[in-house]
C-alpha cells in the first residue's frame, strides 16, 4: 500500500500544539519595562549625562542601571525625543515605579510621566485608537442651575437638612410651625450626610464613593470614586475635597474601560480632589506609626490634612517628626523638603489672614506647632511662616502632660491650653497662654488656673472667650466632678486691646460644653451627651439693660456686661446647631448615640422655646451654611444705624404672615365644612332613593297634636374595665 494512502487531502491538520510551543510572543518579558516620559530634549553629547541623571532618579523604585534604559534620538535634530525606556530586574519594581514615579518632579521645569511598556497592549489595542484624526464633537452649551439660589429667598430664611430613618430631607426654617419640605428622598445616603463650607454642595457617603448634589432642583453635581470611604472634608473655600478610608485603594490589574482610578491610587487612603474637575488631584498612604504597628485600633484625627485659609496649602503633620506642607494646585511639597519639627505632635492653621497693628495685611501665613518634652528639652509652642518656612515665636513650656490649640477666628490671638502636672505627677492644673499675633513682637498673657480646662472656645470674630474647667475627680467617687463655667473679656482701654480679666464664674454646673453663635455675643453653655443633665443656659455678654456686676479682681471696666437670659433642658441632648445667622439654635438628640425621645427642639437665641418634634431613628439636624458677608464695612454701620427702621417692616411682615396663617387656617376649616354639608346632602339623596325603592313611607305627626311626644334614646358607655379570671 502507498504511503499516506489514508490522508485526506480536504483534511485541515491542527498545528496548534507546535505553534504554541515555537510561536514568539513578543510581550514576553515585557512587563520589567516602563515608558518614561517628560524628559528633557538634549543634544546627543549631553545623552549620557541624562541618562545617568535619570538612572539615579529611577533607582528609587528598584535596580537598573544606564545600559538597561535606551533613549532614541532624532535623527533630523540630532537630540533626544523626550522620552525612554527603562527595564528593571522584575515586573514588581516596574510596577512600584509607575506608582512612586510618575508625575514626579525631575526638575524645575520636567515632569516625568512613568507607565508599564504592556500598557500599550490595553490602551492601544485595535479599534481603540483610530488611524484617522477626527475632530471631537463641541456640546451645546447647556445652562446649569444656580448653585445659591436658595440665598434669593425675600423672607431671608435658612435651610437646614434632616436625616431621620432611611430618608433625607432639605427644609425651610418656619419657626414655630412645621418646617417647610424643599426635597425629601430615601437612601439618599449610606452613612451620613455633609454641607460643604459655603452651603453650596450637599454631600453623600456611598460604599462606592461620595457624591454632591445641589441647585434648586438637586440634581447630582459631581461624584467621585473612592471604595469603602469613612470621612471627607472641604478645602475652606470649596475648591478641593479630601476622602479617607480605613481600607487601602485595590487597583486591578486589568483596569476595565472608564475605571476612576490609575495604579498611582493603589494602596493609598486618602485621595485629595478638585471639586470642579472631579480629578484627582493627589493621593496618599496613611501614615505607620508606632501605635499602627501594634495593630491596635486607634482613632483617626481628622481632619488629618489641614488647609490655609486661602486654600493654598495643605499640610499634615508626621507624629514626631514632620510637617509635609503641600502646595496647590500642583500639589508638590513646598520647596520639595518636609518642614523638619522634632517631636512634633500636632498643628493648625491660621483660620484668617488678619491685619497687623499699623493696619497692614499679614503678608504671609501662619501656622501654629507644638513639641513636647523630650532628650532634657522642655516643651515648646511655636509659631512659623509660609512659605517662608521662618519660627517667629516660640515659647518654652515646663511640666506639660497635653497640649491644645486655640486660634480665634480672625487669626488676631491664639490660645495655647497647657495642661500641666505638678512635680510629684499626682494632679494636674492648666493654664493658657495668649499670643497677640498681631501686636509688635507677639506678646504672651498667661492666665494661671488651679483646676484643669476641659474645654475652650472663642467668640466668634470677637476677643471674649468661655472656657470649662473641673475639679480634680475623687477617686472611688460614684458622682462625677463638678464644673465651672468661666466667661472672660479684656480690659478697656483707649487705643488696642486690654488685658484678659474674667467677667464671672458660675460655679457647681454640669456643664460641659459651650456653642457661641455665629456673630458672637450669644452664647450657649449646655450639658451633652450626658443621663443625668440635659442643662442649656443662654448668655448675652452685651446685655443692653442695666450694667451686671463683675468679679473682675483688677476693678477695671470690661467689654462685657454678661447677663443669663434663659436656661431650658432637652433630655438626651446630643448635639447643638447654631443657624449662620445667629437667630435660631437647634439641639438634638441623635439615634447615634442613644434611642430615647430621638428628634430635635428649635430655639431662638433668647432661649424661648419655638418648636419641639420627636422623630423616631432621628439621626442628623445640620443647617446649611451661608457664604461671607458681601457688604462692605461701611454698608453693614449704615444698617446697623437704621435697624430700627427695618424692624419696623421685619414686624410689620411678621404680623403679615401670622394673619395669613390665620387665614390660612379658617379657610381650610371652611373648606372641610363645606365638603361635610355637600357629602350630607348626597347621602340625604341617597337615602330618599333606596327609601322609595323598598316602599318605606315615613311616619307624619299630625300638626294639631301640638302635645306630641318624641322620645330618643341615647346609649352611652360610662366606663368599661375587663378583668381576667384565672
Amino acid at each position: 500500500m502507498a504511503p499516506h494512502s489514508n490522508y485526506d487531502e480536504d483534511e485541515e491538520i491542527d498545528f496548534s500544539d507546535l505553534r504554541e510551543q515555537f510561536e514568539v510572543r513578543l510581550d514576553e518579558g515585557l512587563d520589567t519595562f516602563v515608558v518614561v516620559d517628560g524628559c528633557p530634549i538634549v543634544p546627543e553629547d549631553s545623552k549620557a549625562k541624562l541618562v545617568k541623571f535619570l538612572c539615579k532618579k529611577m533607582g528609587d523604585a528598584g535596580k537598573t542601571s544606564p545600559d538597561a534604559i535606551f533613549m532614541p534620538i532624532d535623527e533630523a535634530t540630532g537630540k533626544t525625543q523626550g522620552y525612554a525606556f527603562v527595564e528593571y530586574e522584575t515586573p514588581e519594581q516596574a510596577l512600584a515605579a509607575c506608582k512612586k514615579l510618575n508625575q514626579v518632579p525631575l526638575d524645575k521645569k520636567h515632569t516625568i510621566f512613568v507607565n508599564k511598556l504592556t500598557d500599550i497592549e490595553h490602551f492601544g489595542r485595535e479599534g481603540r485608537i483610530k488611524d484617522e484624526y477626527v475632530e471631537p464633537e463641541i456640546e451645546e452649551f447647556q445652562e446649569q442651575e444656580h448653585l445659591r439660589s436658595w440665598l434669593s429667598d425675600q423672607n431671608a430664611r435658612d435651610q437646614m437638612v434632616m436625616y431621620r430613618g432611611d430618608n433625607v430631607g432639605v427644609f425651610w426654617n418656619k419657626k414655630k410651625d412645621a418646617p417647610e419640605p424643599v426635597v425629601d428622598r430615601m437612601h439618599w445616603t449610606e452613612s451620613f450626610v455633609q454641607w460643604s463650607p459655603l452651603g453650596t454642595y450637599l454631600t453623600s457617603i456611598h460604599a462606592q464613593g461620595v457624591q454632591l448634589w445641589g441647585g434648586p432642583g438637586w440634581k447630582r453635581i459631581r461624584r467621585f470614586a473612592h471604595p469603602f470611604v469613612n470621612l471627607v472634608d472641604f478645602s475652606p473655600n470649596e475648591n478641593y475635597l479630601v476622602t479617607w478610608s480605613n481600607k487601602p485603594i485595590v487597583i486591578p490589574e486589568v483596569i476595565p474601560p472608564n475605571f476612576p482610578l490609575t495604579p498611582n491610587e493603589d494602596g493609598k487612603n486618602f485621595i485629595i480632589w478638585d471639586i470642579k474637575t472631579s480629578k484627582v488631584v493627589r493621593s496618599f498612604a496613611s501614615i505607620d506609626t508606632a501605635d499602627a504597628a501594634n495593630k491596635e485600633r486607634k482613632k483617626i484625627s481628622w481632619p488629618s490634612f489641614k488647609w490655609s485659609s486661602d486654600d493654598k496649602y495643605v499640610a499634615r503633620v508626621v507624629p514626631g517628626q514632620s510637617v509635609q506642607v503641600y502646595q496647590t494646585p500642583e500639589m508638590n511639597l513646598l520647596g520639595k523638603k518636609v518642614i523638619k519639627i522634632e517631636g512634633v505632635v500636632d498643628f493648625e492653621w491660621q483660620p484668617a489672614v488678619p491685619t497687623t497693628a499699623k493696619g497692614k495685611p499679614q503678608t504671609e501665613q501662619l501656622f501654629a506647632y507644638w513639641t513636647p518634652e523630650m532628650n532634657n528639652q522642655t516643651a515648646r509652642a511655636g509659631l512659623m511662616s509660609i512659605p517662608s518656612k521662618e519660627i517667629v515665636r516660640t515659647r518654652n513650656l515646663v511640666m506639660v502632660s497635653d497640649c491644645k490649640l486655640h486660634w480665634q477666628s480672625g487669626g488676631k490671638y491664639l490660645c495655647v491650653k497647657v495642661d500641666r502636672h505638678t512635680k510629684t505627677k499626682k494632679s494636674n492644673y492648666t493654664s493658657l497662654e495668649f499670643f497677640r499675633v498681631t501686636e509688635k513682637d507677639i506678646p504672651v498673657e498667661i492666665v494661671e488656673l488651679k483646676q484643669v480646662v476641659v474645654n475652650f472656645s472663642w467668640e466668634p470674630k470677637g476677643d471674649r472667650f468661655v472656657f470649662i474647667t473641673i475639679d480634680e475627680a475623687v477617686a472611688g467617687a460614684a458622682v462625677a466632678p463638678k464644673s465651672n463655667v468661666h466667661f472672660y473679656a479684656p480690659e478697656k482701654v483707649k487705643n488696642g486691646v486690654g488685658e484678659f480679666s474674667c467677667v464671672k464664674i458660675v460655679e457647681k454646673k454640669n456643664s460641659n460644653a459651650i456653642y457661641w453663635g455665629p456673630k458672637g455675643r450669644f452664647v450657649l453653655v449646655a450639658t451633652v451627651h450626658s443621663q443625668q443633665s440635659f442643662e442649656l443656659e443662654f448668655w448675652d455678654f452685651d446685655f443692653e439693660g442695666e450694667k451686671q456686676k463683675q468679679e473682675n479682681a483688677s476693678g477695671k471696666e470690661l467689654s462685657a456686661n454678661l447677663l443669663l437670659m434663659a436656661t431650658s433642658e432637652h433630655y438626651g441632648v446630643t448635639d447643638v446647631e447654631w443657624d449662620p445667622t445667629g437667630r435660631y439654635v437647634a439641639t438634638s438628640a441623635s439615634a447615634w448615640k442613644h434611642q430615647m425621645e430621638n428628634g430635635y427642639h428649635l430655639f431662638d437665641f433668647k432661649g424661648t422655646l419655638l418648636r419641639e418634634e420627636h422623630i423616631d431613628r432621628f439621626k442628623q439636624f445640620l443647617w446649611r451654611p451661608r457664604p461671607a458677608i458681601m457688604l462692605s464695612k461701611e454698608e453693614q454701620k449704615t444698617i446697623r444705624k437704621n435697624l430700627r427702621e427695618y424692624s419696623k417692616i421685619f414686624d410689620e411682615e411678621d404680623e403679615f404672615e401670622a394673619l395669613t396663617a390665620n387665614k390660612e387656617v379658617v379657610d381650610a376649616r371652611k373648606r372641610m365644612l363645606d365638603e361635610w354639608l355637600a357629602w350630607r346632602e348626597r347621602s340625604q339623596q341617597d337615602l330618599e332613593i333606596d327609601r322609595e325603592e323598598v316602599g318605606w313611607v315615613p311616619v307624619v305627626l299630625d300638626d294639631d297634636k301640638e302635645d306630641a311626644v318624641v322620645e330618643e334614646i341615647v346609649e352611652e358607655v360610662i366606663m368599661e374595665t375587663e378583668e381576667e379570671i384565672s
